[in-house]
């Protein structure tokens, strides 16, 4: 199956989102003046639409992950939040492997597969190799291949930090997927 939705159902232009989440009407979204202060300033930053994966065969878990950086350095390292409770946590840390997958504004489906908002398992809806890190996804995207530095506890994450041990940039990738207001955006076309 293919990894990434038709060209139509690209996001539009200029920060427009396409992604419903929760909207403002919706019954089960938490009331505004209930959501914690630190959890909306976080959302008015842009961030970028990873998604991680670790394991091999059968025992393999992925995630949507938006809360990263690269550190420069000899070694570069990659640092993460993670959901401590995520399968993806687990089979990292047995491992001490994954890969990062840098996602385009078309993989917006692909997104919200590894982040739950499907009823589906991701492996199954997406064509992996098996790599020396981690599941590679298939398709043309920037890949981070990393060995587990360390994690600790970092409010309600985990902070995993990897060495970059490993790197794939696409020349022509198409444009980054990004996370802006709780929902997936894609840049304003460059000038």
């Amino acid at each position: 199956m293919a990894d990434s939705p038709d060209p139509s159902r690209e996001l539009p232009d200029a920060l427009e989102t396409r992604h419903s989440g929760l909207s403002s009407d919706d019954p089960f979204a938490t009331p505004l003046e209930e959501r914690r202060l630190d959890r909306r300033f976080r959302g008015r930053l842009i961030a970028p639409v990873t998604i991680w994966t670790a394991g091999s065969g059968d025992h393999r878990a992925g995630l949507t992950v938006s809360s990263l950086l690269v550190a420069e350095g000899d070694p570069a390292e990659v640092l993460g939040l993670l959901d401590p409770l995520s399968e993806l946590f687990d089979v990292l840390v047995e491992r001490g492997s994954f890969v990062a997958h840098v996602l385009e504004t078309a993989d917006q489906r692909l997104a919200g597969m590894f982040a739950g908002a499907y009823p589906v398992d991701p492996f199954e809806e997406v064509d992996t190799v098996d790599g020396e890190f981690g599941p590679v996804i298939s398709g043309t995207r920037h890949i981070l291949g990393c060995r587990l530095v360390g994690s600790e506890e970092l409010g309600f994450q985990m902070l995993v930090r990897g060495s970059i041990e490993a790197l794939e940039i696409v020349v022509d990738a198409g444009q980054p997927l990004i996370r802006y207001r709780g929902r997936y955006r894609k840049l304003s076309s460059e000038s």
